[in-house]
């Protein structure tokens, strides 16, 4: 049907928890401390379970997504073209997670890239070592334009960002200011360069 727009609203994130001495004992890293998941989901979440999302097949819009992980991971670029659309991993430090979703080429949408700092601590602050996630029994809610009842549900939890991480953001935005002066310079040099070759090369067949 011409001019007709569907929406459907998903969410994506990551779950942890601490690994047990015996888990850790059984991996080949003993370094590792938490087991995680990464996931794409619908925003509604089933019934009677503490699962955030999920609860609606979004298979049928979303071809393939696409979840790049660190480098140190074996095989970090995982393609998953069926629900679930999760990865499960198990590691010891945080890092910025690439999502890519791809959808069917009947809906004519354009490939959608998404970025997820991988969390595997409390959201607060804390110099002690890893701790349990904290449990428990309220479900966090998604909060989504659609339905702004929603919000009211959905405040009373921990911010989603820190001092801290607020931090890490301005020095990685710093370095990619410099990182593109640098770059600029390079290309002016280059070009300052081969007007004097081309000046030269004029006077030569001016002669």
């Amino acid at each position: 049907m011409v001019g007709l727009s569907i929406y459907r609203p998903i969410i994506y994130g990551n779950t942890a928890t601490v690994l047990t001495p015996k888990e850790r004992e059984s991996l080949t890293s003993t370094d590792h401390t938490h087991k995680w998941t990464v996931a794409v989901r619908s925003a509604a979440s089933p019934a009677d379970s503490d699962q955030v999302g999920g609860a609606d097949d979004i298979g049928h819009f979303i071809k393939r997504v696409t979840f790049k992980l660190h480098d140190t991971y074996s095989n970090p670029s995982r393609n998953i073209d069926k629900p679930p659309f999760e990865v499960s991993e198990t590691g010891w430090g945080e890092f910025e997670i690439q999502i890519r979703i791809t959808f069917i080429p009947e809906s004519g949408e354009k490939a959608m890239t998404l970025y997820h700092h991988l969390k595997l601590h409390p959201w607060a602050a804390s110099a002690h070592p890893p701790t349990p996630l904290p449990k428990s029994k309220r479900r966090p809610v998604p909060f989504h334009l659609a339905h702004p009842g929603s919000l009211e549900a959905s405040k009373g939890g921990t911010p989603e960002f820190t001092a801290l991480m607020e931090k890490e953001e301005a020095e990685r935005l710093e370095e990619a200011r410099k990182a593109v002066l640098a770059e600029q310079d390079r290309w002016r040099a280059t070009l300052a360069e081969k007007e004097k070759e081309l000046e030269r090369l004029q006077k030569q067949a001016g002669t």
